[in-house]
């Protein structure tokens, strides 16, 4: 096989990225399961292995062996620290603060969140609508009509939330739910993805490398539920003119996509990596006879880049 053209020289065609059609979505009884971010920032399920996967036999079985490890259940506690009363010209609401931690081992990356009653109220709402039967031994702390801001109505109603998160954690099918996670998480990846759109590169570097931990934490069942997130500190690195750290992220968001040739990040990631490995002086010519071979495998006309890609997530 020939040695292939460097990106930019005359002979370079480029590696062809597309964004690749989605397998038929499949979900569990009881509600949404294994999940990742869609092109309109919801979650759907395509976390399989690709239908056109040349893995062996044993390589199959290695790899599934592998996932095994992977889908391990990652238990978190959920400690509601404070709560204050924020005032607006309009408004006067209170804002708790939420800590996520991994039990059983020291975890260094805690994730911290703010949310109101009002989240707490939509994602009850959401829930109801799906996992009906699954929460109906779950007490939701209802809103008084008074005295909602007096200290020992505020003490009361942050350790109820605090036990409501516990208790939903506690249920499989809920903790695993698009509607859970993107309580948790949507927010903050709302905000990234829309700086990121607005070319406020450290802004959104900021909030992706704080949010980034638990989306991983709670999609563990998952890998590639944080391929768009590691997608985004990507191109905010590369952007940022660190190719080091932007090669770093998309390693990370490869990894996850072992044997998912099929999913619509894979070309558009690999051909963004390609080009990182070459400025950098890495590897390239490897990176890019996977997404050849892919190619071969797949036939698809030349499609769209990792960045196009990504700044369609989270739009709404």
């Amino acid at each position: 096989m020939a040695s292939p053209e460097h990106p930019g020289s005359p002979g370079w065609t480029g590696p062809i990225t597309q964004c690749t059609a989605r397998t038929k979505q499949e979900a569990p009884a009881t509600g949404p399961d294994l999940l990742h971010p869609g092109s309109d920032g919801h979650l759907d399920t395509h976390s399989g292995l690709s239908s056109n996967s040349s893995m062996t036999t044993r390589e199959l079985q290695q790899y599934w062996q592998k996932e095994k490890c992977h889908w391990k259940h990652v238990k978190l506690l959920f400690e509601i620290a404070s709560a204050r009363i924020e005032e607006r010209k309009v408004s006067k609401f209170v804002v708790y603060q939420i800590i996520v931690i991994q039990t059983g081992s020291f975890d260094n990356n805690k994730a911290v969140l703010e949310r109101r009653y009002s989240d707490f109220a939509k994602l009850q709402k959401a829930l109801l609508k799906t996992f009906r039967e699954e929460i109906e031994d779950v007490e939701f702390p209802r809103k008084h009509l008074t005295g909602n801001f007096a200290e020992e109505i505020i003490c009361e109603r942050r350790r109820a939330l605090q036990d409501y998160l516990g208790l939903l954690y506690a249920i499989r099918c809920v903790r695993r739910s698009r509607e859970f996670l993107d309580f948790l998480t949507r927010p903050e990846l709302r905000e990234a993805f829309g700086c990121l759109r607005a070319g406020q590169y450290p802004r959104a570097l900021e909030l992706l490398l704080r949010v980034l931990p638990l989306q991983e934490k709670l999609t563990a069942h998952c890998p590639a539920a944080a391929v768009p997130a590691l997608c985004a500190v990507l191109l905010c690195h590369r952007d940022l003119d660190r190719p080091a750290e932007a090669f770093a992220a998309g390693e990370r968001a490869l990894q996850r996509l072992q044997a998912r040739e099929g999913h619509r990040y894979y070309a558009p990631l690999l051909d963004a990596m390609v080009r990182l490995a070459y400025a950098l002086g890495k590897d390239f010519v490897s990176l890019q006879e996977r997404l050849e071979e892919s190619q071969l495998r797949r036939p698809m006309p030349r499609g769209i880049t990792l960045k196009e890609l990504t700044v369609r997530e989270y739009l709404h």
